[in-house]
């Protein structure tokens, strides 16, 4: 199956960039980020922020821009049956040096999972120097740790 990323979420302001790899099949079917309710990502954003969860998706969006983060995958293209990252074949990436060259004050790079960050690793090849991290993905196929042991490594947001 064809799959397409989204458009991203981000403004002028962004100074940190949180990339994914593709979204899966439910995201795909709900036109959202992380639109699989076992999905951590936006459970994780709440808490790290201190603010009321919500299921509202422009709430959501609302969320990261006010903390200035911008939200993207790191392909534009894929074919893949399901939604497992190790499915994903005939990859394309999404365009990162225009993209950046429009967010000039983004310095760090959180990839969302291991694949991610191979895939980035794999296909962009940046001018300039970002701090890039690889923090542990929200999954729900992430099932090896527990939602405590990823969030305190995706804490690490409040001290960039």
């Amino acid at each position: 199956m064809k799959s397409y990323s989204f458009s991203p979420i981000s403004s002028p302001d962004s100074n940190i960039l949180i990339l994914g790899t593709m979204p899966g099949t439910k995201s795909l079917e709900l036109n959202q980020y992380y639109g699989h309710s076992q999905n951590n990502f936006w459970k994780f954003m709440f808490t790290i922020f201190n603010e009321n969860p919500s299921a509202d998706y422009e709430t959501k969006k609302a969320l990261l821009l006010k903390n200035k983060i911008a939200l993207w995958d790191v392909l534009q293209y894929c074919d893949r049956i399901g939604s497992l990252d190790s499915a994903i074949k005939n990859e394309i990436a999404n365009d990162f040096e225009t993209f950046l060259k429009q967010h000039p004050k983004i310095k760090t790079i959180l990839f969302n999972g291991q694949k991610a960050a191979a895939f980035f690793k794999k296909y962009v090849h940046l001018q300039k120097s970002y701090t890039l991290i690889t923090l542990p993905s929200t999954s729900p196929a992430n099932a090896g740790r527990s939602f405590q042991s990823k969030l305190e490594e995706w804490k690490i947001i409040n001290s960039l």
